[in-house]
């Protein structure tokens, strides 16, 4: 039995225990559908729902460690769900089509044309 805030730093969900904990404590970790504190201790089988950059994965706990692993021993601590993985394309591909409708500027724009933005917006 871990604390899951040990198991998600240790399974390189977050560089640091704090930001772990802090993660948990917000109450964007779940364990087996439930909000949980940093001290709840997880086992084998469990399935833990935590987020990931833009992305939430869906995991379910094959092993169990304290110490902080390499990535290839730190993966082999939990297997994503199926859903999980179709989600995250979905959601992935979504970005990607956004990002084509809201193309980014080559610049910062210039105080002439901030104003002019400005201008714009408030007309």
């Amino acid at each position: 039995m871990v604390r899951i805030d040990k198991w998600l730093w240790a399974a390189r969900f977050c560089k640091t225990r704090s930001l772990a904990r802090d993660l948990v404590s917000s109450g964007k970790v779940s364990v087996d559908g439930q909000r949980c504190k940093p001290s709840k201790t997880i086992s084998v089988g469990q399935v833990v729902k935590a987020p990931r950059g833009h992305d939430i994965y869906e995991v379910e706990v094959l092993g169990l460690s304290e110490n902080r692993l390499s990535a290839p021993l730190a993966q082999a601590l939990y297997k994503e769900t199926e859903a999980s993985v179709a989600r995250r394309e979905k959601e992935a591909e979504l970005r990607k089509m956004n990002a084509l409708y809201n193309p980014h500027p080559d610049h910062k724009p210039d105080k002439k044309e901030r104003r002019q933005l400005i201008k714009f917006k408030n007309s």
